[in-house]
């Protein structure tokens, strides 16, 4: 499984939404979604400020989390930026990897 970081801003249609459903009823509707691609959602927050809403979610593929984003961003309720994580131990297995590069110019 792929961990991934949404960043969410409501548009005002997807603020009157959250306001008669409450934070319940969104961490449902996102626990269906991320469940009915194979996935399980890791944690949930909401914010005051640029975003809205953090959610980090555990998907089998990239292909799962572009599904994702695509239908809800469809919807017009959201405004949406999705991070890969990367864990230690993946950092650590990326930098012993040999990478044939040439800066520009040189």
């Amino acid at each position: 499984m792929t961990k991934y970081m949404v960043q969410a801003r409501y548009t005002a249609e997807g603020a009157k939404g959250l306001i008669a459903e409450g934070g319940s009823g969104r961490k449902a509707a996102v626990e269906q979604v991320v469940r009915s691609c194979g996935g399980t959602v890791e944690s949930m927050y909401f914010a005051y400020g640029e975003d809205d809403l953090y959610c980090i979610v555990d998907l089998p593929d990239s292909m799962s989390m572009a599904a994702i984003a695509m239908t809800v961003r469809a919807s017009g309720a959201l405004v949406s930026k999705t991070s890969v994580l990367v864990t230690v131990e993946e950092v650590d297995q990326a930098a012993k990897k040999s990478v044939d590069f040439r800066p520009p110019g040189t």
